[in-house]
């Protein structure tokens, strides 16, 4: 508890902790809708698109990523959404060629175009989380914030058409909701958060942070809205218990994170299974 006071007292912990749990809460809130969608996948896709454009804004030596990562994982959202309607490419085979074409175009590139002496551990730490999250500015606070607010204020708006879309698109197209212009907000929604979670958690882990607390809350609770609220809360719980833990021992802190959502998956497993039990 003294080693944890002791870190709170530094600005550049204080903003970890804010980036971390506002992550939390934006990639919780599309999860639900992504896994019943069966397109959670799209996470780890749009995860090494953004590790490819992270690797181009290496190679320009640019001090902020985002202004690379940002607008080409959008992008690539987009062009993965149009791909996955293609009757001749279905989502998951979409996915998967995008996903791998940009992991191995980001590694060419930092290969051919190294400017660093440790390539290897600047790779290991976008794959896996990096301490970049300790070192961030107020600046870069903000732009989170901002972001993180417009995610949820997006979310809180269309949760009626977001809600339609995710259980029934056919019907929700017949009963004349423009199902396309929805599923576009839901993969551009989806770019942004995962180019905000690359730093927390790395590109391999960012499915954990969409996938774990919305399965989690399923185990639960059956409502739409009720899992929402459940996936978001332990989103956010898991984030903090990860970046404490991270703090105190000192293990990488996007591991710990998910170590504690698989924790938490654990424990709402077993008591929705006690419920089922006693009815």
């Amino acid at each position: 508890m003294d080693k944890l006071m002791l870190a709170l007292q530094y600005p550049f912990v204080r903003y970890a902790i804010i980036v971390g749990v506002l992550i939390a809460l934006c990639s919780s809130l599309l999860g639900v809708t992504l896994v019943l969608k069966r397109f959670s996948y799209i996470g780890d896709g749009l995860s090494h698109v953004a590790f490819g454009a992270m690797a181009i804004a290496g190679v320009l030596n640019l001090t902020n990523n985002m202004i690379v990562a940002m607008p080409i994982t959008i992008l690539s959202a987009i062009l993965l959404l149009r791909t996955g309607q293609n009757a001749k490419i279905k989502g998951d085979a979409a996915i998967a060629m995008i996903s791998v074409g940009a992991l191995a175009f980001g590694y060419l590139i930092m290969n051919v175009f190294s400017t660093s002496a440790n390539l290897s551990g600047d790779v290991c730490s976008t794959l896996f989380g990096s301490t970049s999250i300790l070192t961030l500015k107020g600046t870069e606070v903000w732009l989170c914030a901002v972001l993180s607010l417009v995610v949820v204020v997006i979310f809180i708006l269309f949760y009626n058409r977001i809600f339609a879309v995710t259980f029934d698109e056919n019907f929700a197209k017949a009963t004349g909701t423009k199902t396309e212009i929805y599923n576009l907000i839901i993969a551009v929604i989806t770019a942004v958060i995962i180019v905000l979670a690359m730093n927390l958690v790395g590109s391999l882990l960012i499915s954990a942070l969409v996938i774990f607390p919305a399965l989690s809350a399923m185990k639960l609770f059956k409502s739409f809205k009720s899992v929402t609220i459940c996936s978001v809360v332990l989103s956010v719980v898991c984030a903090l218990a990860g970046m404490i833990i991270s703090i105190i021992t000192g293990t990488p802190v996007g591991s710990t994170i998910v170590a504690a959502d698989m924790v938490v998956f654990g424990i709402c497993c077993l008591i929705g299974r006690l419920c089922e039990g006693n009815r």
